[in-house]
């Protein structure tokens, strides 16, 4: 029988923190007058979200050829009614400060995800543990438990500052310009509760990276990104960072500005402090779809941000904590296990050696050690895996483990000279998949398994992607063999498409009376180069598609790609009419009656329907004219694009804006709503209609799109940026999207002329 909280808080009590343990008492409370209804849904997600305890999504099925999917029927226990909490398991988030772990925090993950999940641990994009299906009565157990090994959960969620990532070979990479594991750790627990951190309207996401090339800490699509720089000063080289502002993905991505080409390193946690302060007094707290640090920087300008943020560093009363790390980080430095011993050449190495150890091994700045990656596929982990990577971490490190962005774990300090023994070791675990770092290691973000955002399965896509990619072995071209593949669910970017070589997100249409599962192609990112560029949608592919369109668009790179031309290069060079030419072939989606399949997603057979409507014996179906004009509009930006593309600011701008105007049109024609051309008349139209009727807003999103809309009007024919027109392009897309979307609901009722 599976041990209550009281009977874990006894046991564990003396292992925890006095003030975690009186704030987990709090939490217990609260779920207690949550149950007998005491305190309202909003306030106890709050308190929950910022435990790390999130609702999920709990309708999916089984695959068609009968093998579970991620999601099990795992039932509740729970009785209270629907619309709470209680009606459905849901994910607690587990932070893990820059992917730092060892043997005895995996294993009690193991225990964990045996015990109340189901079976599956999940390495998300920040370096995070997810496990799904748990119930709420017992995440305050969950949390005792983890918190006896070192582990919070607090912040994983809600307005706050988020999991700090870092990269994960900082202290062992050959380009790093110093290692920044001590100074993610210092402000990570610096900035953990901080009463400056606390008033935030939205999250705020931190990094860092040992040096600017390589794309481990993708710094620029953070809130706050620092890059290790060193200066030589009066013949002493001093250690600080290259720090930028108010980056972020999601629905419209935004690149972070430069504030400062060099911080000092004691600097480095007062600046956050002070840059927090601003956010919490300043940034957007009312919308929370304009509440993000980045459009707080956009709004003030780099140069007025960081005056504010030096006025307020200006006013810091001194903390110890500031600095006090500093004088440990000389001795804090990870030790081996083994003495370093180079890889001796055997006469027979273990089939498939060598092709593991040329993707899934880094020779580290130390001679003679290496780390390996073990690459989990869409970064699941199972409990008795968990326990094997414990057990060889005490074999062959001295359990010096980390998480990563790429949804993997590392192990570091290996002796080369392990290297045989450990790949057996991992094979025999299934861990051994010679795919780290390759276009086979999609990534995905949870997608309609488990996610309320989710459109369309990017888990089912990648999983697919994964298994045709890894068939085709050794026929893989080496040009495309390191493309990254990167997979979101939604327009939200948790799978961080927008930073991918191939980048997809997940969209729906209504073809044919269905609701169709889609992918738009997102082409353009740069992963490398802390995420140096960010990609924009070519088009929408049905879901079923997508490996057809990967195998078009890597195979013209693979035919025509000049010598030693990268992918990003090839793809500017062709331009976005031939990208867009690639994949018109697949944006047909046959007749329900010709082939089904297109009507379910990957993994899940039922269908994205709105109901079965009659279809007449004709030679064609009948299409309303919302569907041709909706799709011009997806053309209009399109060619925005193209004008992007060429150097026409103004052109770009003016066209996104325009498709926009057509799209609001376009509602207000299938409603049979009267109104007088111009701008003004289809904006004010919309609003009247659409917006303050809320008939235009999304579940999760509510308005947003629509304020887009009135944004551009706003500043229709103001002067624009590179930047603010990319922006505009992807604000357009998206507004498309949600005409997409408002058709489809509306499209199912009736459609009545206005009195």
């Amino acid at each position: 029988m599976k041990a209550s909280n009281a009977q874990w808080k006894g046991q564990l009590g003396s292992q925890i923190p006095n003030q975690l343990g009186a704030e987990l008492d709090v939490f217990e409370h609260e779920i207690a007058l949550k149950q007998q209804g005491k305190i309202e849904d909003r306030v106890f997600a709050e308190t929950r979200l910022r435990r790390g305890a999130y609702g999920q999504r709990y309708d999916n099925g089984q695959r068609a050829d009968g093998k579970a999917t991620r999601t099990l029927n795992y039932p509740s226990t729970n009785t209270k009614g629907p619309g709470t909490l209680w009606d459905a398991p849901g994910m607690q988030r587990i932070k893990i400060p820059f992917g730092g772990l060892n043997a005895s925090r995996l294993e009690m993950l193991a225990d964990l995800c045996e015990e109340y999940s189901d079976g599956i641990a999940h390495v998300t994009t920040r370096q995070d543990f997810q496990l799904h299906y748990i119930h709420i009565e017992d995440t305050p157990t969950i949390m005792r438990r983890l918190a006896s090994v070192g582990i919070t959960t607090r912040e994983a969620c809600g307005n706050s500052v988020r999991n700090v990532t870092a990269c994960p070979i900082a202290g062992v990479c050959r380009e790093q310009s110093f290692d920044v594991t001590p100074y993610a750790r210092a402000i990570a627990y610096f900035m953990l509760g901080h009463p400056d951190a606390q008033a935030f309207g939205r999250k705020f996401k931190i990094a860092f990276s040992g040096c600017k090339e390589n794309a481990c800490g993708l710094v620029r699509l953070h809130d706050f990104g620092a890059i290790a720089v060193t200066r030589k000063t009066g013949g002493e080289t001093r250690r600080g960072f290259e720090l930028w502002v108010g980056g972020g993905l999601g629905p419209v991505p935004q690149q972070a500005k430069l504030y400062d080409e060099f911080v000092p390193e004691e600097e480095i946690l007062p600046v956050a402090q002070a840059i927090g302060r601003v956010f919490a007094q300043l940034g957007e707290k009312k919308n929370r779809n304009t509440a993000r640090l980045k459009f707080l920087v956009s709004k003030l300008g780099i140069v007025e941000f960081k005056r504010l943020v030096q006025a307020e560093r200006e006013i810091l009363q001194h903390d110890p904590r500031w600095t006090a790390y500093l004088k440990d980080i000389p001795t804090s430095a990870e030790l081996p296990l083994k003495s370093p011993a180079l890889l001796q050449i055997e006469p027979v190495f273990p089939h498939g050696f060598e092709r593991w150890r040329a993707t899934n091994v880094y020779t580290q700045l130390q001679p003679g050690y290496a780390t390996v990656t073990i690459a989990l596929p869409l970064g699941d982990i199972t409990a008795s895996q968990l326990r094997l990577v414990a057990d060889l971490s005490r074999r062959y490190v001295r359990e010096t483990i980390r998480s990563t962005v790429e949804q993997n774990l590392v192990l570091r300090w290996v002796s080369e000279a392990d290297l045989p023994a450990l790949f057996t070791d991992l094979e025999r675990g299934h861990l051994a998949s010679p795919v780290a770092g390759t276009v086979v290691d999609v990534a995905s973000c949870p997608g309609t398994d488990t996610c309320k955002l989710g459109i369309a399965s990017s888990r089912g896509l990648a999983g697919e992607l994964r298994v045709r990619l890894a068939e085709k072995g050794a026929e893989l071209d080496e040009s495309i063999r390191g493309l990254r593949i990167k997979i979101s669910g939604c327009f939200n970017s948790c799978g961080q498409h927008h930073v991918a070589d191939l980048g997809f997100y997940g969209v729906s249409r209504n073809k044919n009376g269905y609701t169709v599962p889609h992918f738009q192609v997102v082409l353009g990112g740069e992963w490398t180069n802390n995420a140096g560029a960010y990609g924009l949608a070519i088009g929408a592919v049905p879901s079923k598609r997508i490996p057809e369109t990967v195998d078009r668009i890597t195979g013209r790179y693979v035919a025509e790609r000049a010598p030693s031309e990268t992918f990003q290069a090839f793809i500017k060079r062709i331009g976005k009419t031939e990208c867009k030419k690639m994949i018109e072939e697949f944006t047909a989606v046959p007749r329900h009656d010709e082939d089904p399949s297109f009507y379910s997603d990957w993994g899940d057979p039922r269908e994205f329907t709105l109901g079965d409507i009659g279809v007449g014996e004709c030679a064609g179906e009948v299409i309303a004219p919302i569907d041709f004009e909706l799709v011009a509009c997806e053309r209009e930006v399109f060619e925005a694009q193209l004008k992007l593309e060429s150097g026409d600011i103004p052109q770009a701008a003016a066209m996104a804006y325009e498709s926009m105007l057509h799209g609001a049109l376009a509602l207000l024609r299938v409603k049979h709503l009267p109104v007088e051309s111009g701008a003004d008349n289809i904006v004010e139209g919309f609003r009247k209609h659409f917006f303050d009727t809320e008939l235009f807003f999304d579940p999760f999103v509510r308005g947003k799109f629509a304020q887009d809309l009135f944004k551009a009007h706003e500043n229709a024919g103001q002067p624009r940026t590179l930047e603010t027109t990319h922006q505009l392009i992807e604000e357009a897309q998206l507004f498309i999207e949600a005409c997409f979307s408002c058709y489809a609901r509306i499209s199912a009722a009736p459609v009545m002329a206005p009195a």
